[in-house]
């Protein structure tokens, strides 16, 4: 079965599905492929720390209302330090704030607004391949439950994740892949619990790092730090809360325990494959750059490369190419920028465990702590980055 489109976007990640939806409200053909069940990707539970700016940006564009009236608004955050307390409102010092809507939420969302709108989407496909994507002319074919299809196109979005198929057709001789692994691994769970703060909590302990973050009225993310090599069977239940409660607990802060649902250790690591675009290819969200969980900063970058692309195109079928040629030069400052702080960050929050292994280390992560505790200008830079803050103009 042969047809033909405009734009064939691959995965239905949020990506994807804000890619989709801004082609179809322009009037650009599309159709939307995935590997998992629709049920699936709406039930995937990720991360939901969304930057006001990313927020604003999908309000402006129609995709937003949901999240906008129901998600919770957090402006500040707390360190567990040295045995205490210390709250850090960085909306006090950017204007800004994160709204918590984890990821599966907003995927459901634009899974409705883009099927419910008559968008063309096909979910448990097989054998996705790409071809011919430096003619004019590229296609991609995947295998149904219904058999074999074809679809011809003018261009391939590739948004189909870090183990999507879409970054294997960069060629290895034009494409950088830079990558940096921490050398460490994050245990994350979820526990039917309330949470135990109204925001985020960081643990920066010489136990490890530890975090915890409200997911709903219910359930609790919970983070902690892990050895290289462990696994889930090295983290029973009892351990798990033993860990928590030394690395988060302070004087008029406990832990709220419950049910442990989700246990999966994360590789934590980062890469950028440069250039996003290869031919009529162009790759956005984690087929382009992942940004392991340390700072929050994925889902953000998924939304902004897919506003920058779907501007592009639509420049490109009003007769503009420029911005199209542009666009993996237009998303990668902000790429690595939050790649560096993502670096920073994790040297904070990790380092002080290695009091036995690398005490200089050690040492270097509390004086940057209490540099960032004691000084007003180191606060407010921190605090922009943390929160990713961007103008008008660029949305």
């Amino acid at each position: 079965m042969t047809t033909r489109t405009a734009v064939v976007v691959a995965g239905a990640g949020p990506a994807g599905l804000t890619l989709a939806n801004l082609l179809r409200r322009a009037g650009i053909g599309c159709v939307l492929i995935e590997e998992q069940s629709r049920a699936f990707v709406e039930q995937r539970p990720r991360a939901g720390f969304i930057e006001e700016w990313a927020v604003r940006g999908l309000q402006q564009r129609g995709l937003g209302e949901k999240l906008i009236a129901s998600a919770p608004i957090h402006e500040k955050f707390e360190f567990r330090f040295a045995g205490r307390r210390h709250a850090f409102r960085y909306a006090d010092l950017t204007g800004h704030r994160h709204y918590v809507y984890p990821q599966q939420f907003l995927v459901t969302d634009l899974i409705a607004q883009y099927v419910d709108a008559g968008g063309d989407a096909v979910f448990e496909v097989s054998d996705v391949q790409l071809h011919d994507l430096t003619s004019d002319s590229p296609a991609v074919t995947f295998r149904t439950a219904d058999g074999e299809h074809r679809i011809d196109c003018d261009f391939v979005a590739g948004c189909d994740g870090a183990r999507g198929v879409s970054q294997g057709y960069l060629p290895a001789d034009t494409t950088v892949r830079a990558r940096h692994d921490y050398g460490i691994g994050w245990l994350a769970l979820l526990a039917e619990a309330p949470p135990s703060a109204d925001g985020v909590l960081f643990g920066i302990h010489p136990r490890g790092f530890a975090a915890h973050m409200a997911r709903t009225p219910t359930v609790t993310r919970f983070y902690l730090q892990t050895a290289p090599g462990e696994t889930e069977a090295d983290w029973p239940d009892e351990r798990v809360w033993r860990e928590l409660h030394a690395r988060l607990t302070v004087p008029d802060g406990a832990i709220v325990q419950g049910e442990l649902i989700e246990k999966r250790i994360l590789d934590m690591h980062n890469y950028v494959i440069e250039p996003m675009t290869y031919g009529r290819l162009h790759l956005a969200g984690d087929s382009a750059h992942l940004v392991a969980p340390i700072a929050a900063k994925g889902l953000n970058l998924a939304l902004h490369d897919a506003f920058i692309l779907a501007d592009a195109i639509e420049a490109y079928f009003a007769g503009d190419p420029a911005p199209l040629a542009g666009y993996s030069d237009a998303c990668l400052p902000l790429v690595w920028q939050y790649q560096e702080f993502s670096l920073w960050l994790s040297e904070v929050f990790h380092h002080s465990a290695a009091e036995t292994s690398n005490p200089f280390l050690a040492r270097i992560a509390e004086a940057r702590m209490r540099r960032l505790l004691d000084s007003p200008a180191a606060a407010a830079a921190f605090a922009e980055l943390y929160i990713g803050r961007r103008s008008a103009a660029d949305l």
